[in-house]
């Protein structure tokens, strides 16, 4: 069976964003392990940990991911940034383990204008350091940026490059549809305007790392194609539209991955199961 789902909060507790999701109709999960406005944060108590893995079982809800904070930035020449996010990523994948994640899905962050080549082996070495000083076997999964200035992994082409110069099996990556939309990436002839160019299943698969893609983000986009805008939209509202997302959850290269929402709602208040319900009936 596929497996949907959605980033939901975790108000009162881990186990509540279990109850939420599963309230939607989701069979998947994503969460922050703490609040992402802050970088406090401290390991969740054994009970936190047995209540989770206890309402995930119950509902069947996995595969887990936790997203890391926004305010990660492993390529920062800030060196207090720096080292703290390192921490940061750290601790996530250490909750990840406890819980039983399958991973935690990254925003590298920004060179600063610097350019990726300078930056390359700060990012090679900061990755590698996480894997090594986490436990277990939860995934670093790099996530594809949205083309906005600076922004680090827009392009396929540096995401392989960690990949390969990494080459680690905990390592992988995460794409959102709405960041490659506005990166300029297409999915098979329904989108890019009608295009087949530049496809990013094709891209994936000439770099050869459509085998370490674990997870796809469905987002429709409230900016144009190629707009280096990174905003998200319920799906089927926004600038994507319903052809174009169903062109990615149901492309043959990709079937097989879970599918997490990060949509704004309907409401405003995060994913909700209209939404849920609107992915679920894109499957073919």
């Amino acid at each position: 069976m596929r497996r949907l789902g959605a980033h939901v909060s975790i108000a009162g507790g881990l186990d509540q964003a279990v109850l939420r999701v599963s309230q939607m109709g989701g069979k998947a999960l994503q969460i922050f392990s703490s609040s992402p406005r802050t970088w406090l944060a401290v390991m969740p108590a054994a009970s936190t940990i047995t209540a989770f893995k206890a309402a995930a079982l119950k509902h069947k809800v996995k595969p887990v991911f936790i997203h890391a904070k926004y305010l990660v930035n492993l390529a920062s020449d800030n060196k207090s940034l720096e080292a703290i996010s390192i921490k940061s990523l750290i601790h996530d994948l250490n909750v990840a383990d406890a819980i039983g994640a399958a991973g935690v899905i990254v925003h590298l962050g920004s060179h600063q204008g610097r350019g990726f080549a300078a930056v390359k082996q700060q990012l090679v070495e900061n990755i590698t350091k996480v894997l090594q000083d986490s436990k277990g076997s939860a995934m670093f999964l790099i996530e594809n940026s949205a083309g906005q200035r600076g922004k680090i992994a827009s392009q396929l082409d540096e995401i392989s490059l960690l990949l390969k110069a990494i080459n680690n099996q905990r390592l992988g990556w995460c794409l959102d549809t709405c960041h490659a939309w506005v990166a300029g990436f297409t999915c098979g002839k329904a989108s890019g305007n009608g295009a087949d160019q530049n496809d990013i299943v094709a891209t994936a698969k000439k770099l050869r790392i459509l085998d370490k893609l674990m997870v796809l983000h469905v987002n429709d986009s409230r900016d144009p194609f190629s707009s280096g805008r990174d905003r998200h939209d319920n799906l089927g509202e926004g600038q994507m539209g319903k052809e174009i997302l169903s062109a990615y959850v149901n492309h043959p290269e990709l079937k097989h991955l879970p599918l997490i929402l990060e949509v704004p709602g309907f409401d405003s208040n995060g994913p909700d199961k209209k939404n849920l319900d609107i992915l679920k009936n894109l499957i073919g």
